[in-house]
């Protein structure tokens, strides 16, 4: 019998509930984009929907804004979703689970059905009706001294725990130049030889031998390539013609 095919989990959605400020909504759609996630459900944002002040702090995640769904209440947003984590700090009489973030990613990853990330308003958060709704509370190692994260901060930590789950590419690198061929770095060397005897650098003679392998070892080493040769070499030539009037 063939065996079945294993689903692709799906992407967490990600609930602001009652978000205040349209520009944190924003920072809040950046933090998601940066790690793969785009899908946004606001609920009962204070300040309505679309918000003018979303865009700007968004930076470019356009997708994430255009595409955000409202919703009256957190339980008609997370109504299609069978698995729900309330980010919130663990209250005394709460039995639910608490996971962190890293947890609830390897959950969200091999579990079936949709899943959300819920969180509060930036400053009451969660109120206990919407951690109700939640089959497991996401809290994160923080120092207790001070344990203050703001919208965006929180979402990108659970954003990017995600993401160590997924393939996305490093961002790109500028190509580095290959080193210099051999030929290059004895010019190089030999400009340094050449500058340096008139100024006795290869003395006593009985060390002179050491200090010319010291130096071949200085200038090999880096792993120049050509372009940073001809700098250095262009440096010397300069040095070597003395000062110049103005």
């Amino acid at each position: 019998m063939p065996k079945k095919a294993e689903s692709t989990p799906q992407p967490p959605v990600i609930v602001l509930v009652r978000p205040q400020l349209g520009e944190n909504i924003g920072k809040a759609a950046r933090a998601m984009l940066n790690f793969g996630l785009t899908e946004l459900r606001l609920v009962a944002p204070r300040d309505g929907w679309p918000n003018p002040d979303a865009g700007p702090s968004a930076a470019g995640a356009d997708i994430v804004i255009e595409q955000a769904k409202v919703f009256d209440t957190t339980a008609d947003a997370v109504a299609d979703c069978a698995h729900v984590y309330a980010t919130t700090v663990r209250r005394r009489n709460d039995t639910k689970p608490v996971v962190s973030p890293e947890e609830a990613a390897a959950e969200i990853h091999s579990a079936a059905g949709r899943s959300a990330l819920l969180f509060g308003a930036e400053r009451s958060g969660l109120d206990i009706q919407d951690v109700s709704l939640a089959r497991k509370i996401l809290t994160v190692p923080i120092n207790p001294e001070f344990s203050s994260l703001n919208l965006a901060q929180a979402v990108i930590l659970c954003a990017y725990e995600w993401s160590k789950f997924e393939t996305l590419e490093q961002p790109t690198v500028t190509d580095q130049l290959p080193p210099a061929p051999q030929e290059e770095l004895e010019g190089l060397i030999t400009h340094f030889e050449r500058l340096l005897e008139p100024k006795s650098y290869f003395f006593p003679e009985d060390r002179a031998e050491a200090t010319r392998r010291t130096l071949r070892n200085v200038l090999t080493s880096p792993g120049w390539n050509a372009l940073e040769v001809r700098t250095l070499r262009g440096v010397l030539t300069h040095l070597s013609r003395g000062d110049r009037q103005r």
